[in-house]
Parts: structure tokens; C-alpha cells; sequence
């Protein structure tokens, strides 16, 4: 902070905004009101509609912020935390917080992250969802100097542990954190107020991973509802075994394109915008993966559909999350998720003896720090001869029915299923006309 000196045609007057506005017009540099000694307004010398707020502590100038950013009201209201504040730290700044309430603070970041090309889709829609339907129903009109332990635990912790899982409380909370933590880092507020506080603050319970709905023993089942699946709904058959196989998220799956199968060389390529660590991922098609794949790939040019997804939805998308979501609940009735798949495959892969740094990298899960800067490789091999020994499993449960073909389902031929394994896509079929099986 700069010491300044006090300028001439200084006025002392209530300082409202509507003396701000009435002075604008005259000469006067400065207003000053007897209420609030500390404090001080400077017109623009270039735009007098506009100006700056100042609070002067012994002969330390501190800018305070920008008028009308700021009005008089929210100022005078303000200035008491920010004289405490220079009191208890000289060297403090006197900058105001641009936000009023905790609502003005979200509304401000829904905006900021709609915008964030960094981020999925699918963590946009959940925060939304967060901010829409708790966060300001329960804190939009606390101000920010409002905001506490107390006041935070009083108007949405405790109400919402009492309605709701607290794996989803903490990720509610999770988001007003990353808010406030990006507010904070941009000057937008001076202080943060939930810097210093935890989720464990207020809820002591330990949060247990959700237990896993689907275990080995039940995929002997699962496989052999798949087999008259591929009969009514391949789609829904294939995009259920193509996870089972490779332990891979339901939103990277669903947007698998065409073009990143390669029967040739053998591998399913998944790009980073995909995925949820936004690393790309390629996982090895074992020989079983390969059949089941050209197999599917017959059915749909069988039925004229010759499109860039493995899974399409309409007019020329992916099948949406929301159907997709669709397929698990009526396959499993209700009893287990999308995820439930990756948990067991990635269960599996333990009991085969399968190096646990492999299985990671097989589910794409983010490393530390301390592995990424050691280990740069893709284990290819190790990840083909876990998912070969995996794929041998699942064969003596059920899944060779399915990718041999001798099982119900749209395999047009034997010759195509018993072809050598693994070769281009489509080569000698004509070209069908696009549209949805």
C-alpha cells in the first residue's frame, strides 16, 4: 500500500450512492463521511460516473475496490471486517470481496465452469446439479462474511446427511470447496472461509466404498443372459461385454468409434477426451474380443448400418448416457451397475495373478506422481497376456458361446465367425446406406 496525499476539494458528506452521483457533476476530488472516518471516496478523473474506495489506517492507504463494482452500502458494510483485518496484520490488504453472498459466489463460478474446456460433460452436469439443487436453495442468500463452520453446518451439512449418502454430501461439499478455492485465486474474495475447514469437521462417520453388487461367481449368469441379448439388443449385449472384458468406464464405451479398432494390429485405442483421467488408453483385443467384434460389426452392416460408433444413438451420435444407463438396469434388473463390471473384472484380475501396477493401467487409473515420473511405458505385453488369461476365464463361464457364435444371436454366417481372427473391418462388403439398426 502507497501512502497518498490527502487532496484538496475533499467534501465531507454522507456517502451515499445517490451523493456520489448528485457530486459527480462539481469539482469535488474526494468525499469523506463522518460515520466512517477510516474511509475514503475518490472520483475517476476521466469518468466521474465512476471511482474508488479507499481505508486509510494511521497514514496507510489501502484501495478497498472500484464503485459502482462496489456500492456504498455494501462498502460501509464491509469496512468493519476490513479494519479488524489491518489491525490484527498491518501489512493486510483492504480489498473487498466482489461477491456478497455465497449465491452471487456460485452463480459467478456455474458461469466460469460451463466455459472450462478442461473439464467432461459429465462433471459440468454434476456440479450443476449440486449448485442448482443444494447448494443455493440452502446458502444463496448468506453472506460471505456469513460463512462458517456454525452457519455451513447448520444450513447444509447436518440437513443433508440426514437425507442423503454422505459419499454424496462430501461430493456437494466438494464443489462449494473447488468454488470458493477458485474465487480465492483469483483476487475475486480476500479471504477464503473454507480454507481451513474439512469435510471430517463435520461428519465423523468413515465413508466405506460402496460394496460391489456382482462377483465372480455371478458372471456365469450374467454371461449366458447376454447370449439371447445379442438376438433382441446387440447393442445392449455388446456394450455390456466390451466392459466385462476390459474393465473400461460406461462413458468411455459408449462413445467407442469404429475407427479406433484396429482388428489388424490388434488394439482398441480410447483418445483422452474420452476418458475420465484425460489420458489416452490403449488396451490389446485378445483373439475372443476380435471374433465378437466382427461378428457385431456383420450384424450391423446386416442391417445397414455402416456408422462411426460401435454403440449409436440418434442422428448420428453415440448412444447417450442415459439410454445407456437404460441397458444396466434392465439387464440386471436392478441388482448391479455399469460399474459393478469394472469392480469385478478388476477383482479378477488380482485372483489371475495379475501385477497390480498392470491391472492399474488397464483401468486407466491416475497415478502418483512418484510412478508417472518413473514408470513411461504401456506394458503392452503384460496387459495383452493379463487380458488373454482373463478372456480364458470368462470362456469356461460362458463367453465362448457368444464369439464363436454357437449361441442365439445375429452372426450372418459361420464363415464369418470361424475367418482367420483379426482382420480389417468391412473390406468386402459395398457400401450401405447410413442409418440406425
Amino acid at each position: 500500500m502507497n501512502n497518498v496525499a490527502v487532496p484538496s476539494k475533499t467534501l465531507h458528506v454522507l456517502v451515499t450512492d445517490a451523493a456520489i452521483r448528485q457530486y459527480a457533476a462539481t469539482q469535488v476530488r474526494q468525499l469523506r463521511d463522518p460515520r466512517f472516518p477510516a474511509l475514503r471516496f475518490r472520483y475517476f478523473s476521466t469518468n466521474r460516473a465512476k471511482g474508488s474506495w479507499f481505508v486509510v489506517v494511521g497514514d496507510k492507504w489501502g484501495k478497498a475496490g472500484n464503485y459502482p463494482d462496489i456500492n456504498a452500502k455494501a462498502m460501509q458494510a464491509t469496512l468493519p471486517a476490513i479494519l479488524l483485518r489491518r489491525a490484527a496484520e498491518p501489512g493486510a490488504r483492504s480489498t473487498v470481496n466482489r461477491y456478497q453472498t455465497v449465491g452471487d459466489l456460485l452463480t459467478w463460478y456455474l458461469e466460469r465452469m460451463s466455459r472450462d474446456r478442461g473439464l467432461s460433460t459429465k462433471r459440468k452436469a454434476s456440479a450443476k446439479s449440486a449448485v442448482r439443487c443444494q447448494l443455493h436453495p440452502r446458502l444463496n442468500a448468506l453472506p460471505l462474511t456469513g460463512l462458517d463452520r456454525a452457519s455451513l453446518d447448520q444450513l447444509l451439512l447436518w440437513p443433508m446427511q440426514e437425507q442423503y449418502a454422505l459419499s454424496f454430501v462430501r461430493s456437494v461439499y466438494g464443489v462449494l470447496t473447488v468454488a470458493f478455492r477458485q474465487a480465492a485465486r483469483l483476487g475475486l474474495i480476500v479471504v477464503n472461509p473454507m480454507a481451513s475447514l474439512k469435510f471430517n469437521d463435520f461428519v465423523q462417520t468413515r465413508i466405506k466404498p460402496k460394496p460391489a453388487h456382482l462377483r465372480a461367481e455371478d458372471l456365469e449368469e450374467v454371461l449366458a443372459n447376454l447370449s439371447p441379448e445379442f438376438a433382441t439388443s446387440p447393442v445392449g449385449g455388446m456394450l455390456v461385454l466390451m466392459m466385462l472384458c476390459h474393465g473400461t468406464r460406461l462413458g468411455e464405451t459408449r462413445v467407442a468409434r469404429w475407427k479406433h479398432i484396429d482388428l489388424t494390429r490388434r488394439h482398441w485405442f480410447i483418445p483422452a477426451d474420452d476418458t475420465k483421467t484425460k489420458r489416452e488408453l490403449t488396451l490389446p483385443l485378445t483373439d475372443q474380443v476380435c471374433a465378437l467384434l466382427r461378428r457385431y460389426r456383420e450384424h450391423q452392416a446386416a442391417h445397414g448400418y455402416v456408422g462411426a460408433y460401435l454403440f449409436p444413438g440418434q442422428s448420428r451420435h453415440p448412444l447417450s448416457a442415459s439410454k445407456a444407463s437404460q441397458v444396466f438396469v434392465r439387464l440386471s434388473q436392478g441388482n448391479w451397475t455399469s460399474h459393478d463390471l469394472r469392480k469385478v473384472a478388476r477383482t479378477a484380475w488380482m485372483d489371475l495373478g495379475v501385477d497390480y501396477l498392470v491391472g492399474e493401467m488397464l483401468v486407466n487409473h491416475a497415478m502418483n506422481t512418484l510412478t508417472a515420473t518413473y514408470i513411461h511405458t504401456s506394458a503392452d505385453t503384460l496387459k495383452r497376456k493379463a487380458l488373454e488369461d482373463w478372456h480364458a476365464w470368462l470362456d469356461e463361464r460362458g463367453f465362448a458361446a457368444l464369439h464363436i457364435g454357437t449361441g442365439p444371436g445375429p452372426a450372418t454366417s459361420t464363415t464369418v465367425l470361424h475367418a482367420p481372427v483379426c482382420t480389417a473391418l468391412g473390406q468386402s462388403r459395398d457400401p450401405l446406406p447410413r442409418r440406425m439398426f
